[in-house]
């Protein structure tokens, strides 16, 4: 019955060691979601300051497994490489020991000094789960109450470790418990295969670790017994690396989980044929049967990782080459816009993170439409098919985005709680459908060209000449539209309205001209219906963007948020001097360049 309740307490201890690595890592990605994805991106730029940003990011949110998950998703969001992941991912390694590292405070001996006992976990976990729940319950700071998750999660996870040393501590009495780990320390290869499994179980190389530095406090633990189990647990930790990497992932993104899997594997070998000849050689000869404590864990944890990444970087590259040979490419298709392949849902780990990538995804959008619709309406002046091939390519791209993108956002909206971020979300799901429409008038202007060319009709000079005035206008008002989702700019979306109302004035004043063309017979009726259907397509167009310009201001502005047309009436009539000046500035730059054309 002893043995029961010792078990169910580890196993309650454990549960909650987990809970509070999983709430301080979520209080740390939501907290820093779009700085990770920066810092991922820029610190990258060789194989040292890649490992030393993995380090680093592993030790900011606490999960080896988190840090490969985001490196995976921005592998596919085109933001990272193969070989700056690979590098993040052995960097990981390293970061991951920081965990061990902070758990050894249990070894802090105060000595009746007061200062020292406030750093005992025994202290730090009231003190932290105190503090948690105040931030948590009280502040209404969302900065502040990611704090009070971190605080949380860090009293749970020392809870967690306290419940595990007490379950456990009866074993330090134990005969059997003490044979059975003297058999172990005779066979290295049991505690690989020992580690190895136990952390595919538990599924967190951090929290194996933790155990074995809990089990440390009974006094029985030797370093004979404890390195060998240490390096299975990095093997465990390539399996879940493995089976994250192979899931819905591009060949880069299983490319890097391969050498991350050779990478430990030889790492480990190495390290044991080395620690082998060490013991006998008769180096150290009192530390392999010497008693370990959690410092001695932890810092045998930092010393395998640290060691097998500056042994092993040099040959990355040739590890990268395995990994091309494992995976092999598939034949070559041209991806004009990779950057829309990016929404991974491995990225949603980091909810703000997935959010600032989803928006950088929709900016790209905007981005292929406007290029769609350029190419769209050259197909006037002269009719290509393989121009028309790109349009149609891109349009699938494009439909295929927004499908993935709603769903996307649906899911990811049940992970967004700060109202800025939902506001956020809301607007991309809303744009998303404008800016589908505007590349959907690049095929509609591609159909009607290629009409034209089956015809043999073209367009008058004085058609042509307008059209072009006009189109250079909507390129104008989508560059303006595509800047202020990149940049998420209200100073640049302000500056759409005045241009498309500009443009509604353009396609009146054009569909007068071309009714005089039609009544003085310069304009054949069958190339007049195009040039007038051209018209109405491009006026929508600038609708779609105005309705986007709306959307991007109303993030910030509860007015337009809630009612857009008396925002716009208002705007209009209010005789607002940068929007009047603005407005008179376009109609001197393309309606003028209109009246001067010869009909």
């Amino acid at each position: 019955m002893d043995t029961i309740l010792m078990i169910i307490k580890l196993l309650g201890g454990l549960a909650m060691f987990l809970y509070g690595m999983e709430i301080m890592s979520d209080g740390l990605k939501q907290g820093s979601g779009e700085a990770l994805k920066k810092f991922l991106g820029k610190l990258t730029q060789n194989a040292l300051l890649g490992v030393l940003t993995g380090t680093i990011v592993t030790a900011i949110i606490q999960s080896s497994t988190a840090t490969i998950v985001l490196t995976v998703g921005l592998i596919g969001a085109g933001i990272l490489n193969m070989r700056q992941a690979v590098s993040i991912v052995l960097g990981a390694n390293i970061g991951t020991t920081v965990t061990a590292q902070i758990i050894r405070l249990m070894d802090i001996d105060a000595g009746g000094g007061s200062l020292l006992t406030f750093f005992k976990p025994d202290t730090l976990a009231p003190i932290a789960l105190v503090l948690g729940i105040i931030l948590i319950m009280f502040i209404k700071r969302d900065s502040l109450k990611n704090g009070g998750l971190i605080a949380m999660g860090f009293g749970v996870l020392f809870t967690g470790l306290l419940s595990m040393t007490d379950a456990v501590e009866p074993l330090a009495e134990s005969e059997a418990f003490k044979n059975a780990l003297a058999q172990f320390s005779n066979m290295p290869l049991l505690g690989i295969l020992t580690g190895l499994v136990l952390t595919v179980i538990v599924q967190s190389s951090s929290a194996m670790v933790g155990i074995l530095q809990a089990l440390s406090s009974t006094g029985a633990m030797t370093f004979n017994l404890v390195y060998p189990i240490i390096m299975g647990i990095n093997l465990g930790t390539c399996v879940t690396t493995a089976m994250v990497c192979s899931i819905g992932t591009g060949k880069d993104a299983k490319r890097t989980g391969i050498v991350h899997i050779v990478f430990n594997t030889v790492g480990t070998i190495l390290f044991m044929i080395v620690m082998t000849l060490l013991q006998k050689g008769g180096a150290w000869p009192t530390l392999w049967n010497s008693i370990v404590d959690s410092g001695v864990i932890a810092n045998f944890q930092t010393l395998f990782n640290l060691i097998t990444a500056i042994v092993l970087l040099p040959f990355t590259g040739l590890l990268m080459k395995l990994a091309c040979a494992i995976i092999k490419d598939d034949p070559v298709k041209e991806n004009k816009y990779p950057e829309l392949n990016g929404l991974d849902k491995k990225l949603m780990i980091s909810p703000v993170l997935a959010l600032s990538e989803a928006a950088h995804c929709v900016a790209v959008m905007a981005k292929a439409a406007k290029e769609n619709v350029e190419l769209g309406l050259a197909q006037f002046k002269s009719y290509d098919l393989l121009r028309s091939d790109d349009i149609n390519a891109t349009e699938d791209q494009l439909d295929r985005f927004a499908d993935t993108a709603d769903n996307y956002l649906i899911e990811l909206s049940r992970s967004i709680d700060n109202p800025k971020d939902k506001h956020l979300l809301n607007t991309l799901m809303q744009c998303i459908p404008n800016i589908e429409r505007v590349g959907d008038y690049a095929t509609n202007f591609d159909e009607m060209a290629k009409k034209m060319a089956d015809q043999k009709l073209a367009f008058s000079e004085g058609a042509q000449k307008e059209l072009d005035v006009l189109s250079d206008a909507i390129q104008e008002i989508l560059r303006l539209t595509v800047d202020a989702l990149i940049y998420n700019s209200d100073a640049t979306a302000r500056r759409i309205e005045p241009l498309e109302e500009v443009i509604d004035d353009m396609v009146l004043l054009l569909k007068d001209r071309h009714t005089a063309r039609l009544c003085a017979g310069t304009c054949s009726i069958n190339a007049g219906l195009v040039f007038m259907e051209s018209l109405t397509y491009l006026e929508r167009a600038a609708d779609q963007c105005s309705s986007i310009a709306m959307l991007i201001l109303a993030k910030n502005n509860v007015a337009i948020l809630n009612n857009h047309h008396e925002y716009l009436k208002e705007l209009h009539t209010s005789g607002d001097q940068s929007y009047l000046a603005e407005q008179e500035n376009r109609r001197q730059q393309y309606i003028l360049p209109l009246e001067n054309i010869s009909l």
